[in-house]
């Protein structure tokens, strides 16, 4: 985007968000619960957007990254049947192979974290999804550097409740959901559980093997909650996921089409089972004591077809045939310990509201490598220990003023070993924080700054051919993030328009980045290692608007806005012959991303939704500069409403736009042209639509 692009578009946010207000409101429906304390949208501060029950509440069958792929300014990976990884601000994994990781974007669900993987996180029966961009050092530590997203589910309640949800689409997708909940024993423990099955063949057709499935969508969540009421003064939740998702991967082509050739089409799997316990007690009126322990058993399988072809395709002197997988069994134990004050216990004259708390986290993973060109598995164990202890103060200055600081220091401990008899254990302190300043302008408009750290651990390349030819990139250095935030939350009109305006701009410190060598192999064939190296020093800057407006009790638009400027300010690569990226946008960093939509109901009980959003072009890759052509999507639905029953037909990308949602750019993988490196690219989902019918009770 040119600069004067950039300029007149931060104008006009500036425009939009000084309107005149109006009388105050006594409803802030929205509440943010990511944070230390639960706080009114209103009154959060950053680059926060939040996903509802309203639009949560007929989106169970569309994919996490397509609901988060509409918030402004974040992204994301596929390379898979679903999105793994996801991006903030340009920042976050894009793929995993052999080498361990360390998530750049941390992903919580019912206080479980799933940040290692995007592929377990469904969204029946959730009540709302929080996006936090930026560091949050304090609150998440080294998961946090480039953002935090955090999952809710719809909660217990005392009174019987429940949903049942059925869906019919094309490409053969089905999907069922039921919830109920409600009091178990007297008014002691109440609780809620929630089964939600999703199965679609796909949309790949393999013709070498005559089958439309090879890249199916087969997904079970079974979720439970209960709530304990121990005492006047003690609560006590457990949350328990079970997810059994069994998904094919075939989705590469020799010909960028959705016809593959495989003749082994691999797999997508994940099996959890997870289990988090959350005790709140009020230990006095002054404070009280928040207890978090949760559990999680993780086993995947990542398998696929090397040479997207099929043993014949080609003539058997150019012509390869492998298959690789990648077998991980991860568990993760976290224990989060604070005191909370509460009002009686402010301090400094009854000023500052004040947190502190102690973090352990013990984490495993155990990979089994079963490849092609290798004489035998190749195995290895990754462990890591986290231990941290922070404090947050909320310091009001005057009855408009509000200095907000907060640290947290933290002990990171890694141990690696593998087959190949590479050992390397690593220790460090790390260090993360916030300092900001909140200015209540008046009853409908907050203003604020914030200066804030992040971190992200170093870590170890696994791959022992990467050894072999390239032992300086075996391991990589901790990277750190200074951002800076400051923006406007305000309401106008009598209320009927709400606005969020955020500007920020970040300075990363050895910027870690993927990157990868080609080593050919004897048949003629090469193979493709990447690996993670770090890149001297990257800036960001830009901004994130979003709007709602109500002109009638019948009329909702809505909008949002990403504007963002990176790139690197010095790249180093340990591969000699990498190309120099200085000055170059990194991957995965669209200059724009937009959703703009509307929600009109009439005739008293039929609802008609659409809205269009897109994406900017962006690089694939910090390795080559193949790029994604920036694309628009338009979806729809008509949704019928009797009382407690809904039918909602639904449309997206209703112009089959063609876009892609992964890109490799470095090797060549078609015999027919003598491997020349080229262009390769999975497409995004085409045309798709369905008919939704649920009843509450």
């Amino acid at each position: 985007m040119k600069p004067t692009h950039l300029t007149l578009s931060l104008m006009t946010a500036m425009v939009c968000s000084t309107m005149l207000f109006a009388e105050e409101i006594n409803l802030d429906p929205i509440v943010v619960g990511a944070d230390f304390r639960e706080e009114n949208l209103s009154k959060v501060t950053g680059g926060v957007s939040i996903i509802g029950a309203d639009r949560l509440y007929d989106s169970s069958l569309q994919t996490f990254e397509d609901v988060i792929g509409e918030v402004p300014n974040v992204n994301f990976s596929s390379g898979a049947s679903r999105a793994h990884f996801i991006q903030i601000r340009g920042i976050g994994e894009r793929s995993q192979f052999v080498t361990p990781i360390n998530p750049s974007v941390g992903i919580m669900v019912d206080g479980i974290d799933f940040s290692q993987s995007a592929l377990g996180v469904t969204l029946f029966d959730v009540k709302q999804i929080e996006v936090l961009r930026g560091p949050q050092g304090t609150t998440f530590g080294a998961n946090g550097m480039a953002g935090v997203i955090n999952i809710e589910s719809n909660e217990p309640t005392k009174e019987t409740e429940g949903h049942v949800e059925l869906t019919a689409g094309n490409y053969n997708t089905y999907a069922f959901g039921a919830a109920v909940g409600g009091t178990l024993i007297d008014d002691t423990l109440i609780g809620r559980l929630s089964v939600y099955k999703n199965s679609s063949d796909g949309y790949i057709e393999n013709t070498y093997l005559g089958r439309k499935d090879t890249n199916n969508i087969d997904e079970l969540t079974t979720k439970v909650q209960l709530r304990w009421f121990a005492s006047d003064n003690h609560t006590i939740d457990l949350s328990y996921i079970h997810l059994d998702i069994d998904n094919g991967y075939d989705a590469w082509s020799l010909y960028n089409n959705r016809e593959t050739h495989s003749d082994e089409p691999g797999k997508d799997t994940q099996k959890t089972d997870a289990l988090a316990l959350k005790s709140t007690y009020q230990v006095n009126p002054k404070m009280h004591l928040v207890t978090a322990l949760s559990y999680s058993d993780t086993s995947t399988e990542y398998s696929y077809d090397e040479d997207w072809s099929y043993v014949g395709e080609f003539d058997p002197d150019w012509a390869y045939s492998s298959f690789d997988q990648y077998l991980r069994d991860r568990t993760q134990f976290d224990a989060d310990i604070r005191m909370v004050s509460d009002v009686d216990g402010r301090i400094f004259n009854g000023s500052t509201d004040w947190t502190f708390g102690v973090y352990y986290k013990d984490y495993n993973e155990d990979m089994t490598r079963n490849y092609t060109y290798l004489d035998a598995p190749f195995t290895s164990s990754y462990d890591t220990t986290n231990t941290a202890i922070y404090g947050q103060l909320d310091s009001a200055l005057n009855n408009k003023l509000t200095l907000v600081t907060g640290l947290r220091v933290e002990w990171w401990d890694a141990s690696y070993s593998d087959s190949e008899n590479v050992l390397i254990d690593t220790d460090e302190t790390l260090w993360g924080g916030k300092i900001g300043l909140n200015y209540q302008v008046d009853s409908k408009q907050l203003a604020y700054i914030t200066l804030s750290k992040g971190y992200k651990p170093g870590g170890v390349n696994a791959d022992s051919i990467l050894a072999e030819n390239l032992p300086q990139a075996q391991s990589y250095e901790t990277e750190t993030l200074w951002n800076l935030d400051m923006g406007i939350n305000g309401k106008y009109l009598n209320d009927t328009l709400v606005n969020r305006l955020n500007f920020f701009y970040g300075k990363r410190k050895d910027q870690q980045v993927k990157s990868s060598i080609v080593i050919p192999r004897e048949d003629g064939s090469t193979q493709f290692i990447d690996y993670i190296a770090n890149a001297a020093e990257g800036t960001y800057y830009g901004l994130e608007l979003e709007t709602n407006y109500y002109p009638t009790e019948s009329l909702h638009l809505y909008g949002s806005l990403g504007l963002l400027k990176a790139e690197f300010d010095d790249y180093v690569d340990p591969n000699p012959d990498a190309i120099d990226m200085t000055g170059r946008t990194p991957a995965q960093s669209p200059e724009y991303t937009y959703n703009l939509g509307f929600d009109y109901m009439f005739l008293g009980s039929w609802t008609f939704k659409a809205n269009v959003e897109g994406k900017g072009s962006y690089y694939f890759s910090n390795r080559h500069n193949e790029k994604a052509p920036s694309y628009t999507l338009l979806n729809s639905a008509l949704e019928y409403t009797n009382g407690t029953f809904t039918a909602n037909v639904w449309v997206r990308n209703l112009t089959d736009e063609a876009y892609y949602v992964r890109g490799f750019g470095s090797f060549g993988n078609n015999p027919a042209k003598f491997y020349e490196t080229e262009l390769y690219t999975q497409l995004g989902a085409p045309r798709t639509f369905g008919v939704t019918l649920s009843y509450d009770f």
